[in-house]
């Protein structure tokens, strides 16, 4: 069966927080965070946004490029580390504003890799033929739960969400087909279980471990790469771009080169909203529509805390 992105849309809160911001609350400058990290400011929530809201706007957006009603939608599969509600979830919402009622429901958790995971559960649902219409949604409110004066970590985070519509047809504006879909936990690894954390009312979301972060997500994002260009008998140097999970420029910048791939051709939004979690690759993608063309091989690659891995080969129609 082959599966296809019928459409893309992303949505950023309006407010930005500069580096400056910083220096009085963790001692970090602009020149340290910028030259660590690529991000010189980060996307911010509103007072009345949240995980919930942010993923709505996405889907309210796509709603206006996809093929097909959006009532016709038979699976929404949200993915996220930092919900607003656990129980009433963005998936739940999702269904609720667009009266899909049809639709089967769920949220997914792995950390960076949620938003992978989930396309990965609606090639699931397709293959036993439980869904033909899919939206896939991920929301990151990373500013609710991070703490700012942490000098290792208050510093990375942004908000941000991404949806993409999926089903059987290859319509659509910017369609893609999907080619290969890979993930891999790697719970086993390094210092994954203390490496990145989110714990609420227990320090919030931080990333003590940042080295051993840094060394694994090199390598397991050109595991990912190379999963799926093999898989089809592509080589990484096929690739038009590359939109890995917006973590760090300096973990962009090292896949590059290793891999021998234009760094240029690696999609980035890090300078502007920071790092925007499950959502961030697909982000960047769906910010660079306008410079991808018919049969051009694009590639997002990310690795997550606990640890995951996850990569999805895509050819534009």
């Amino acid at each position: 069966m082959e599966l296809y992105i019928n459409a893309f849309a992303h949505y950023l809160p309006d407010d930005r927080v500069p580096n400056s911001y910083f220096k009085d609350v963790n001692g970090l400058d602009d020149e340290w965070i910028r030259t660590r990290t690529g991000i010189s400011t980060r996307s911010k929530a509103g007072e009345n946004e949240n995980t919930n809201t942010m993923a709505l706007e996405a889907v309210k957006r796509l709603n206006e490029k996809l093929p097909f009603p959006i009532e016709e939608v038979d699976l929404i599969v949200a993915a996220t580390y930092s919900p607003h509600d656990t129980v009433a979830t963005a998936a739940h919402m999702i269904q609720r504003h667009f009266k899909a009622r049809a639709a089967r429901c769920l949220t997914v958790s792995a950390a960076c890799s949620s938003f992978i995971n989930a396309m990965e559960i609606v090639e699931g649902y397709f293959a036993m033929n439980k869904a033909t219409k899919a939206i896939v949604v991920a929301s990151e409110h990373n500013t609710e739960y991070s703490n700012e004066t942490c000098p290792q970590s208050g510093h990375l985070w942004g908000d941000g969400s991404v949806a993409i519509a999926i089903s059987t047809m290859p319509e659509g504006e910017k369609a893609a087909r999907i080619l290969n879909i890979f993930t891999r936990g790697l719970g086993h690894i390094g210092k994954a279980d203390t490496a990145v954390y989110l714990r609420p009312h227990h320090g919030g979301i931080g990333m003590p471990e940042g080295r051993d972060v840094f060394i694994n997500a090199c390598h397991y994002m050109i595991e990912g790469l190379n999963a799926v260009t093999n898989s089809q008998g592509i080589k990484l140097t096929d690739l038009k771009f590359i939109a890995s999970h917006q973590a760090n420029k300096r973990i962009m910048a090292t896949v590059a080169r290793q891999i021998d791939f234009p760094e240029d051709h690696m999609l980035s939004n890090i300078e502007e909203v920071g790092n925007t979690g499950c959502p961030s690759c697909a982000i960047a993608l769906s910010q660079n529509l306008d410079r991808v063309d018919h049969g051009d091989l694009v590639a997002l690659s990310v690795f997550g805390g606990g640890y995951s891995c996850g990569a999805v080969l895509l050819q534009f129609l």
